[in-house]
């Protein structure tokens, strides 16, 4: 078999869609699966438009390598896939980790709504970009074979799309583990004292404004206190001119895009990282972060309850609730015996999310 992997992003580019498809580059060919990868990091450099066409011609000429082809979103990637898939015969195989238009809505268009609300209202309900980014992506997912989500709460969201839930499989992400990379060639990050790491896509329902804004309360019960946020975005400069306004440079920093081996060392220094975010399908960041041990305090939205057993591997606050946000990273810090526990019960957690699940799930997937 001969898989074409379409995705958005690739390593060194952070972020689970990378992630993900660096995972099958690595693993399916030791399971005689031949794998080819066409990201769109390649052609992010040309103007738009252009880059759309270069990325088609991309996908159209491995696909007449390919049996199958095997996109990691319905828009962006999806499309092309789709269309060369169609003109070469090829089968089609789509993943969805999350709602394209949504996203898109929320950066560029003006939209306010989370998810839940946003899958719930007519198409009619949004701008024109909105709505052509949703039936864009209603358009591909009816045309895939099979459907692959990272979540229960994700196949209910596509299933708001007319999509038939016999057609959808949950296949949740998995993660290897402290074996990235090894002791020796970790990279030189240093934090010092009581230290919050948040990182990820500095985009508005990551809630890092939120996150900032809560340090006011946090650092007069703990003045040494910092946040180091990790991670570059379009909402940076926002975030920048807010720390000024609040007069926080002192205790929070922002240390831009990093390396993979980079992001998971200020991970593993931290005290407690938090993830106050509006919406994840279902975040690999998490399981990242309890393989490595560091106590997480994170919101109860979307698939993290799928992950996430608050009191007991984590903590879980309802999104953009400073006050909640603030009585846990408060509870992390005070009682540390909590903390080390919920280390402990996080790594036996990211135990049940094996690689050889993941891959093992896709295999059976692809062979049908």
């Amino acid at each position: 078999m001969k898989l074409l992997i379409a995705t958005g992003i690739y390593p060194p580019s952070i972020g689970g869609p990378a992630t993900y498809s660096k995972l099958l580059n690595d693993e399916l060919p030791k399971r005689g699966i031949d794998v080819a990868v066409v990201s769109f990091d390649a052609v992010r450099h040309l103007p738009k438009i252009i880059r759309h066409l270069v990325y088609f011609g991309k996908i159209l000429l491995q696909t007449k390598k390919a049996d199958i082809i095997y996109a990691q979103d319905p828009v962006s990637v999806g499309l092309p896939a789709y269309l060369a898939s169609k003109l070469t015969d090829k089968r089609f195989l789509l993943r969805i980790p999350g709602d394209y238009a949504w996203e898109q809505g929320v950066q560029r268009f003006g939209v306010k709504d989370l998810l839940d609300e946003f899958s719930k209202k007519p198409a009619n309900a949004y701008s024109l970009s909105v709505q052509i980014f949703r039936i864009i992506e209603n358009f591909v997912a009816k045309r895939a074979e099979k459907i692959i989500v990272p979540s229960k709460y994700l196949r209910k969201i596509v299933m708001r799309w007319g999509i038939p839930e016999e057609k959808i499989s949950v296949i949740y992400n998995a993660f290897e583990g402290l074996s990235i990379y090894p002791d020796e060639s970790r990279p030189k990050v240093q934090l010092y004292g009581k230290t919050i790491v948040s990182s990820g896509r500095l985009v508005p329902w990551k809630g890092f404004m939120s996150l900032v804004e809560t340090m006011i309360e946090l650092n007069k019960k703990f003045p040494d206190l910092k946040l180091c946020i990790v991670g570059d975005g379009p909402e940076r400069g926002v975030i920048e001119r807010r720390i000024k306004q609040l007069e926080l440079g002192r205790n929070v920093y922002m240390v831009g895009n990093v390396s993979q081996a980079a992001n998971f060392e200020y991970i593993r220094q931290a005290r407690v990282f938090v993830l106050n975010t509006g919406y994840e399908g279902f975040s690999h960041q998490i399981l990242e972060v309890m393989a490595i041990g560091t106590p997480l305090v994170t919101t109860d939205v979307g698939g993290n309850p799928e992950i996430v057993e608050s009191g007991r591997n984590g903590l879980l606050f309802p999104y953009n609730d400073k006050k909640a946000l603030s009585v846990a990273v408060e509870k992390m810090f005070r009682d540390e015996d909590f903390a080390h526990e919920c280390s402990a019960r996080g790594k036996e957690t990211v135990a049940q999310f094996t690689k050889e699940k993941m891959i093992d799930s896709l295999i059976e997937l692809l062979n049908k």
